[in-house]
């Protein structure tokens, strides 16, 4: 599917990083546990964010041919203080800065080594995007504060996650994804509310050749219906099945096993 405008991508990121760090201010507990991501306090999930704003952007600023390791980008790891919501959100403000900043410099045809072989710019503004809304909701969520986001960054993070899983099928011999390969299955992605538009609709067929998909509608196996919020959610398993604003139809268990097993990133 088509990119966002790298513009775009650019602006989201600037205020997805602002939203994150009203999380960061709101009084939310630093030290809790993040329900959805359970290995990691809120401060550890937003130190990680913005780590990898900081890796990212000095990658672009530097026209990476290769890997860059942790250790050598400046800042990486947050401020020392631990538990301090202020030292905190004023380092996440400068990551976003510096993502921003060095990809609008960029532009989004640079040169930049990535992993899934795209290897340009506009790769990262859409990967930032994209990792800020998920772990931004990781975060509301874990605050028992309210998320959203636009349809369109929604429904490019839906394309995006597609894409990479469809990478690893392509280049990962070993990933869990190979076990979906079966008899003709298929899966509906359908956001109901009308801000979505009405191309806001997924069919994923799984296949003996292993998984295809396309924006559209078609009756399915399964069917993912809500909210174009929720449907994202749900789909990067922020939030469980049977939650209020989703409905499933036909064989669950269907996507359920997409969920255990199209799991790369």
């Amino acid at each position: 599917m088509t990119r966002l405008a790298h513009d775009h991508y650019c602006r989201e990121i600037a205020r997805q990083t602002k939203q994150l760090r009203t999380v960061v201010t709101s009084g939310a507990d630093l030290s809790g546990t993040v329900p959805t991501t359970p290995d990691w306090s809120l401060e550890q999930l937003v130190r990680h964010v913005g780590g990898a704003l900081r890796w990212a952007a000095l990658m672009v600023r530097t026209g990476a041919e290769e890997q860059v390791p942790e250790e050598r980008v400046p800042g990486f790891g947050g401020p020392e203080v631990r538990g301090d919501p202020g030292a905190l959100d004023a380092w996440l403000a400068e990551c976003g800065e510096l993502t921003v900043g060095a990809l609008r410099d960029a532009g989004p045809d640079a040169r930049v080594w990535s992993w899934a072989g795209v290897c340009d710019a506009g790769f990262w503004a859409r990967r930032m995007t994209h990792e800020l809304i998920v772990h931004r909701a990781d975060a509301a969520l874990a605050a028992g504060l309210p998320f959203e986001v636009a349809p369109d960054a929604a429904a490019d993070a839906i394309d995006e996650w597609l894409e990479i899983v469809e990478w690893a099928q392509q280049t990962l011999p070993e990933d869990t994804v190979h076990e979906l390969r079966g008899p003709r299955r298929t899966i509906h992605l359908h956001a109901t509310d009308a801000e979505a538009g009405t191309d806001a609709e997924w069919l994923i067929e799984l296949a003996e050749d292993g998984f295809s998909w396309r924006r559209g509608h078609e009756k399915a196996t399964v069917a993912l219906r809500g909210p174009l919020t929720s449907v994202l959610l749900a789909f990067y398993r922020r939030l469980p099945l049977d939650a209020p604003r989703v409905g499933v139809t036909g064989e669950r268990e269907v996507l359920e096993q997409w969920l255990q097993r199209a799991t790369f990133g």
